[in-house]
């Protein structure tokens, strides 16, 4: 894997009212920590970090100035809504150093007609060297079958890679595909759900004023 260099800017604001005016100059803070060392405190552009986090585990050649350290996103926090990034936690990581990651499982090739393919694990939980950490863990679904279940222990993984997960984990389950006419005896089934509570939502009386507030609050102004 690459590395991504960045340049860092030490960070003494803190607080929510200053997260926000670091966001609104373009930056994101962040923080910087491992191998013993204290915390430090940073801030980094948030377009380039935003374009090299689309990179599952990044690694990251973070220039602090005085000196420049090798890091791996450990935590990432985003806005709910808008998606945009609040906060990233750095570790710091050595050249041969092993580290535990979660990197995504890639799906190749078609399954047999009819086959619904379902992946239960998006990621697998793996021990790589830090600066040889796989992008992507890659799956094949050619041909498999209905009734084709594909565990963690039955994953090729690259060279140096260790599983770091239960061997029996279910990673991608082949079912079979519902039929049109499960499809549409599901779809009316939920109508059918959907107009009878609407029916009987509109069969309920209507509380008048005078029944409201027959139970005194008990509470005085």
């Amino acid at each position: 894997m690459s590395e991504v260099k960045i340049k860092a800017e030490s960070r003494t604001e803190f607080g929510k009212g200053a997260a926000r005016r670091i966001r609104r100059a373009g930056l994101v803070p962040a923080v910087l920590y491992g191998h013993g060392s204290a915390p430090v405190h940073i801030t980094l552009p948030g377009h380039e970090l935003m374009l090299a986090l689309k990179t599952a585990n990044a690694l990251f050649d973070v220039d602090l100035g005085e000196r420049n350290e090798l890091a791996i996103p450990k935590q990432v926090q985003r806005d709910p809504i808008k998606g945009f990034l609040e906060h990233v936690d750095l570790l710091i990581v050595r050249r041969g150093e092993k580290v535990v990651v979660e990197v995504p499982v890639a799906l190749t090739g078609e399954a047999a007609p009819g086959a619904l393919v379902s992946t239960e694990h998006t990621t697998l939980s793996v021990e790589a060297e830090a600066t040889h950490i796989p992008a992507s863990i890659e799956v094949s679904i050619e041909d498999a079958e209905v009734g084709t279940q594909i565990l963690a222990k039955d994953i090729s993984l690259p060279r140096g890679v260790t599983l770091h997960l239960e061997p029996e984990t279910l990673v991608v389950n082949v079912a079979a595909a519902p039929t049109a006419e499960q499809v549409e005896s599901e779809l009316a089934e939920a109508e059918a759900a959907v107009g009878g509570e609407a029916a009987e939502a509109a069969a309920e009386p209507e509380e008048t004023e005078e029944g409201a507030g027959e139970e005194p609050s008990g509470e005085q102004e």
